[in-house]
């Protein structure tokens, strides 16, 4: 059973899709993020990055629907549930990690930089954000890039892990690390 903390980080990237609050995901909330992806990259529909974009994008949504107990729609429980077989999936993490790293990894450098990694951001959350702060914590060995090591081990961390001091923790950019309070 996932712990308050993934609960929370897992959260963060839910409701970044969910744009209409409905409180679960459908396959357009993962068309309007692939859309949103490939009208920030400016490429054209059609084209090969086009089409790579889509389909990993789309992919989290077929592996998310097959694992949900309503296939036409994804409740936070229904990725929290995925999350959970996570710690024992590493190559499945692993393998996402690196369609994620392709996908961010504009030019093919096999290197995230500063501006591709805050794309990912504001494609993920629909609205510019500043990523400046973040992106040092990611850059493990502070070289001014992410590798695609280094991002795998992030992507794990984040996905797989339950330690808020990993730097995995911030891949998806800063969020509010205290416990939720329950009302009285």
């Amino acid at each position: 059973m996932a712990s308050e903390f993934q609960r929370r980080k897992i959260t963060g990237v839910f409701d970044a899709m969910d744009s209409e609050d409905r409180g679960f995901l459908v396959e357009r909330d993962f068309e309007a993020l692939a859309a949103r992806w490939t009208a920030l990259r400016g490429v054209a529909p059609g084209s090969e990055q086009y089409v790579r974009l889509r389909t990993i994008m789309l992919g989290w949504w077929d592996s998310l629907s097959s694992a949900a107990r309503d296939r036409d729609r994804v409740t936070l429980d229904d990725v929290l549930a995925v999350v959970d077989q996570l710690p024992a999936m590493t190559d499945a993490v692993t393998a996402t990690a690196d369609s994620m790293f392709e996908a961010i990894d504009e030019n093919a450098d096999d290197r995230i930089s500063r501006g591709e990694y805050r794309q990912l951001i504001e494609a993920w959350t629909g609205r510019e954000t500043d990523t400046d702060e973040v992106f040092p914590l990611l850059d493990l060995d502070a070289d001014g890039h992410i590798s695609r090591d280094e991002f795998r081990r992030l992507w794990t961390q984040f996905w797989a892990g339950d330690d808020p001091k990993s730097p995995g923790t911030w891949v998806f950019g800063r969020f509010d690390l205290s416990p939720t309070r329950s009302m009285p």
